[in-house]
């Protein structure tokens, strides 16, 4: 059984991507975002990649990468959540990059470890790993359809399209037509990609390599939803310690110590979830059902510590300029995202042989 406390390199590296998030991604910045045309914070993005080499954290050297493992990504996922930072990270350096590791295709891996460009793998972001997914139809070397509910589409240089022949392709961007769908979480915003006759690179087999993608980004998801959780709760505490009723601070009453004590216990169990399933992904040890456990526990947690957030924040809490908002709506988007908590709880059963009567 491997160790599951964090590395001092690991902690190391959390120390330097929470002080860029300090310094480029606040939460008033990331709300004038999500109301602009430019969701994504590419200046971010370039820090995170050409600073700092972060996409190419699952990339051996050999390929222009960190040759580092899931568990350093989880990491830097922890952090992207706590932030809610508005970059193509879990879709791009996780889930596109897993798929092309799978084919081998070592140029178009290059490129995404060192954010020469970002990828997109064109499966809806609701897919479980292992569940049936759309694809587009090839015909005479072209492809031809529509795939919607695509993550970062819209900020992708390459499409990762799986295609009705059983192939995996890699599409320009500019040979699709992306158009945005509307998004509950404006930080990770979704669209459909219209292919009419566009050309693709056939990568391998879309099979193994969609399953190895969403097992990894479900795997990962759980620190991301880690993040959120810990900064929501961080966030609480603090504002019941300073606000006052009664001429005493909110977070004095039995009752709210109550919630917040239950809340922790959640979060701290949630930490051993994430961290079990990025160990897994990093030895290849029961992956599988790892990641199911996570994901089956994750999102009811995550989106409980943002719902009490914003309660407990009472009327400064409901408002457009307090970020609580945002992490709530990611919450609910990340308890869809890979695959929601009953499939992954169905997928264990399945796993241990603990089938329903």
């Amino acid at each position: 059984m491997s160790d599951l406390l964090y590395a001092e390199e690991e902690e190391a590296l959390r120390a330097a991507v929470r002080d860029l998030l300090t310094d480029h991604c606040d939460a008033p910045g990331v709300i004038a975002r999500t109301e602009s045309d430019t969701p994504h914070h590419r200046a971010l993005w370039k820090a995170l990649t050409d600073g700092m080499g972060l996409a190419g954290l699952l990339v051996p050297e050999e390929l222009d990468g960190q040759g580092a493992t899931h568990r350093e990504a989880a990491v830097v996922l922890e952090e992207l959540g706590r932030a809610v930072a508005p970059v193509p990270y879990l879709t791009s350096a996780v889930v596109a990059t897993e798929a092309l590791l799978a084919c081998g295709a070592d140029d178009l891996l290059r490129e995404l470890a060192t954010g020469t460009r970002i990828g997109a793998l064109a499966v809806a972001l609701h897919v479980a790993p292992g569940a049936a997914h759309r694809t587009v139809r090839h015909e005479d070397g072209l492809l031809h359809g529509e795939l919607t509910g695509i993550a970062d589409a819209a900020v992708a240089d390459v499409l990762l399209v799986p295609a009705d022949d059983g192939g995996l392709y890699a599409v320009d961007a500019a040979a699709a037509t992306v158009t945005p769908q509307t998004s509950l979480d404006l930080t990770r915003p979704v669209a459909t990609v219209t292919l009419d006759g566009a050309t693709g690179e056939r990568l391998g087999d879309a099979g193994p390599a969609v399953r190895r993608a969403l097992r990894a980004g479900a795997g990962l998801l759980a620190s991301e939803q880690l993040g959120l959780a810990e900064w929501t709760l961080t966030e609480t505490v603090r504002y019941l310690k300073e606000r006052k009723q009664f001429n005493r601070p909110v977070g004095g009453f039995q009752a709210l110590k109550h919630r917040l004590a239950q809340l922790w216990l959640e979060v701290v169990n949630l930490r051993a979830a994430a961290r079990n399933a990025a160990d897994a992904l990093t030895t290849g040890e029961d992956v599988d059902v790892t990641v199911a456990v996570a994901q089956a526990y994750a999102a009811s947690v995550a989106v409980h510590a943002a719902e009490e957030a914003l309660q407990l924040h009472g009327g400064i809490g409901m408002t457009w300029e307090h970020p609580v908002h945002l992490y709530l709506k990611r919450a609910k988007a990340d308890a869809i995202a890979y695959g929601t908590a009953g499939a992954h709880r169905e997928a264990l059963a399945r796993l241990v042989d603990l089938q329903a009567p």
